[in-house]
């Protein structure tokens, strides 16, 4: 399954700052129809994915009924993206 995921940077901190992007509503409902197929535990999920030209790989965290994906700090400083920035990340989940 490949989706496109729109939405704003957000910092969550805790014991380090870790950077995250809500996957929108609709995707997050396409996600969860498939999410027991594709976990390997905890609800979270494997995924590829791709900002601007930087690949990486992640696991998307259920949070509130929706999904949140970790965006890397090597991804983030490698495109530019910051605290508040919008963005359009591509996934693709791993185990369908």
């Amino acid at each position: 399954m490949e989706l496109e995921v729109r939405g704003e940077v957000f910092q969550w901190r805790g014991p380090a700052p870790y950077y995250y992007v809500a996957v929108p509503d609709a995707e997050a409902e396409a996600i969860a129809a498939v999410a027991p197929l594709v976990t390997y535990g905890w609800g979270v999920i494997p995924v590829t994915g791709r900002l601007g030209a930087t690949m990486f790989t992640t696991s998307l965290f259920p949070k509130a009924g929706g999904y949140l994906v970790p965006l890397k700090d090597a991804v983030r400083r490698a495109e530019g993206v910051g605290d508040g920035d919008d963005v359009t990340v591509l996934l693709t989940l791993d185990r369908i």
